[in-house]
């Protein structure tokens, strides 16, 4: 039979409320009899139960993750995999585990955020991948949810978000091939649903405005931030405009498809056109050539998620935390 906290409130001679409160950090409870209490339950091997605690307590120590479609079979998504990461260290310093909740458009309608959240009763959430038209995101922007977004604009009393500057990091990007001699820029982006998209596409076109480039509705697309979305994209903005020297890519994923789109064209890059993307997962630093990117800290942005929602757990006011990117130089662009 397992040990409770009645078989440790007998041993003691204490009330099971003093067992309860002196486990639970409690200060009303002395430290003499706290320390007595504490050195049964080790002799006890007293093991506590977290669901029963957490209904006591109003807290289960527990969080959601919410994410869209990006887990099936057959996706790759290193950015999710990388944020994935830095949520989990993020939540380790403090104890608590994580529940992951994939959704769609379809499942939104069915059963609401605060219902999904409070059925699986988690102590706040992390949102990453919904879509702007997304059921959910109205319903966020007015939940009593602690929630913190991934890359989602959305801040109020019980919502923050973090994200990098996608505006600057797009800027800067763009700059670099303008600084390379390039002034017939493409930009295939990612689908028009998504905040980023209008963010990096802002970022592509003030660096034109910057440098007297004229904008060219032709010069941008939007797709999904896949490998195939790349690979399509490049063949029609190549096929349509052949006078682009330069494309900047909302994704790294995208990047690598339009690599695969220029060899299966019989194009060289950087010689025959330049390639940028975004985000500099592994895989940019493997192929050939190396991919030139925006490097994001997907790994931290996921642990500044997780701290960032702790603290509006316990009550801290939520922000906009912006994490730094940096601009990483390697050979799939050259000067012109």
């Amino acid at each position: 039979m397992a040990v409770t906290i009645k078989d440790i409130a007998k041993y003691a001679g204490v009330s099971v409320t003093t067992v309860s409160r002196a486990l639970n950090g409690y200060p009303d409870v002395s430290e003499e009899t706290r320390e007595k209490i504490k050195k049964i339950a080790e002799e006890l091997n007293y093991s506590p139960n977290s669901i029963a605690r957490g209904l006591v307590m109003n807290k289960t120590h527990t969080v959601g993750l919410v994410v869209s479609e990006l887990i099936k079979p057959g996706a790759y998504h290193p950015f999710f995999l990388e944020i994935l990461a830095g949520i989990k260290d993020g939540l380790r310093k403090d104890k608590y585990d994580l529940i992951l909740f994939t959704v769609d458009p379809a499942s939104q309608d069915i059963t609401s955020y605060e219902k999904l959240c409070s059925d699986r009763k988690v102590d706040g959430a992390i949102v990453e991948g919904l879509k702007l038209s997304d059921p959910y995101i109205e319903e966020i922007k007015k939940t009593d949810i602690p929630t913190v977004l991934i890359d989602i604009p959305i801040l109020n009393e019980k919502v923050g978000y973090v994200s990098s500057d996608n505006v600057h990091a797009a800027f800067e990007a763009t700059s670099y091939l303008i600084r390379l001699g390039h002034k017939k820029i493409g930009f295939i982006n990612g689908h028009n649903d998504a905040a980023v998209s209008f963010e990096r596409l802002e970022g592509y076109k003030k660096a034109l405005q910057k440098n007297s480039i004229p904008y060219k509705d032709e010069y941008v697309v939007f797709d999904d931030f896949t490998q195939d979305g790349g690979y399509n994209c490049f063949k029609k903005m190549v096929f349509e405009n052949p006078e682009i020297t330069a494309i900047f890519h909302a994704s790294d994923l995208m990047a690598i498809g339009a690599l695969k789109a220029a060899q299966d064209l019989g194009m060289r890059v950087p010689d025959d056109i330049s390639i940028v993307g975004f985000d500099d997962i592994e895989l940019a630093s493997l192929i050939t050539p190396g991919l030139t990117t925006i490097r994001q800290e997907n790994y931290k942005i996921g642990y500044m998620a997780a701290r960032h929602l702790l603290s509006i757990i316990k009550g801290e006011t939520p922000k906009h935390i912006v994490v730094p990117h940096r601009l990483v130089i390697r050979q799939s662009a050259k000067k012109i």
